[in-house]
């Protein structure tokens, strides 16, 4: 590390140290969703005014334009002194933020962007009942009358969207040619008539996906990301911030977390075990490699090197990183702590209520694509592997 970024880094400790709230895990565990959403609110506002909630965004931007040496120590420190997960922004911060620095007009970033520093929340409208991971499945349709899009249809698993002011939609506006070739990537406005958000409760107690039903909603072409019919690549840009970016910070979380597993091998009195021992050393060893290749990715973004499959390579590895560690946390916690307790909103991956944790890894192979669709994206566009056969039966 050099003197400037050791200099940032006493910087972001300080500021740390001063301004997250205390006790926040605390207050946060069994919460009401309103007491959720003001501690999220306030910690953005302070992120965002201190410049440490936006060091991936370009430098035009208060707060971007931060290299990955001074990225990784911004993300370290966070982690450090366990600072709240800006969970309520993610989509916002990241898959939005990403997509509009590389598809919007100058006029529609400037907007866009301004409103989520000014604290806008956003959610993507990507996955549907019967598309899943196969996204150029999707069936949501848009009919284009004059100056508007009119949609109808439904989307799924949408992180957030109960809160959300804004979504990242892809719709159907064609059906010559491909699947890929007839989707359109639209800006829709939450407070549209004719949406209906659901929330859907999880195994975990908690609420963090939702349903959302469209029925003859209304949208500008003016809110339109690329041309229409193109949207396939616009939301390439998406996906890669989803299973890249994203995940340098989480990689860096969950190493910054690694404490809990030594804590609740003390706490079994088995921290001299020699099996309990060589699992630990095994799944620090997992996490490292897992800050590695999101660190890898990083840089190949920055220099202007990414290669379509390296945010796959990211996000396959992320999750089985994440299920060892929260397995072995579920191990040492015994019988006992299995008990069913509140989870911790806003909190990581890696809360050390375990039976949560371990459920919520699960998730990670799902989100953002399946670890089988990142399998095919790695085998066919990195290692140039045939294709997969489409259609194929088993014969029998």
């Amino acid at each position: 590390m050099s003197e400037a970024t050791e200099t940032l880094r006493q910087e972001v400790r300080g500021w740390l140290e001063a301004n997250v709230p205390p006790n926040w895990r605390e207050a946060m565990t069994g919460c009401s969703q309103d007491a959720f959403v003001a501690a999220q609110r306030d910690w953005f506002g302070k992120m965002v005014a201190a410049g440490y909630a936006t060091p991936h965004w370009p430098a035009q931007w208060p707060g971007g334009g931060r290299s990955l040496a001074e990225q990784k120590v911004i993300y370290e420190e966070i982690a450090r002194i366990d600072a709240p997960r800006l969970i309520l922004y993610f989509v916002s911060l990241y898959h939005a933020a990403m997509t509009l620095v590389e598809w919007a007009s100058p006029e529609q970033a400037k907007a866009y962007l301004q409103g989520i520093l000014d604290g806008e929340i956003w959610c993507q409208g990507f996955s549907e009942p019967n598309a899943g991971s196969d996204l150029a499945a999707l069936k949501t349709r848009a009919e284009r009358k004059g100056d508007v899009y009119v949609v109808n249809g439904q989307k799924i698993w949408s992180t957030m969207a109960q809160y959300a002011d804004k979504c990242l939609l892809l719709v159907r506006t064609g059906s010559d040619g491909p699947k890929q070739a007839g989707i359109t990537f639209l800006v829709m406005d939450m407070n549209t008539p004719g949406i209906t958000v659901r929330p859907i409760e999880q195994i975990t107690d908690d609420e963090e996906f939702a349903e959302i039903f469209l029925d003859d909603v209304e949208i500008p072409v003016a809110n339109r990301l690329g041309e229409e019919n193109q949207g396939w690549a616009v939301a390439q840009s998406t996906l890669a911030s989803e299973r890249g970016l994203t995940l340098v910070e989480l990689s860096q979380r969950m190493r910054g977390m690694l404490w809990r597993l030594t804590d609740a091998a003390a706490k079994a009195g088995r921290a001299d075990d020699p099996i309990i021992q060589r699992e630990l050393g095994e799944v620090a060893n997992m996490v490292s490699a897992s800050c590695a290749v999101a660190d890898n990715y990083l840089k190949r973004r920055i220099a202007g090197e990414e290669r379509i499959g390296d945010a796959s390579i990211v996000k396959l590895y992320y999750p089985r990183a994440l299920r060892a560690y929260t397995s072995l946390g579920m191990k040492l916690a015994g019988a006992t702590g299995q008990i069913h307790a509140p989870f911790t909103a806003g909190g990581s991956q890696e809360t050390g209520n375990w039976p949560v944790d371990f459920m919520n890894s699960y998730a990670w192979s799902i989100a953002g694509g399946s670890d089988e669709v990142q399998r095919n994206i790695i085998s066919e566009r990195v290692l140039e592997m045939p294709r997969e056969p489409k259609n194929w039966k088993v014969e029998g």
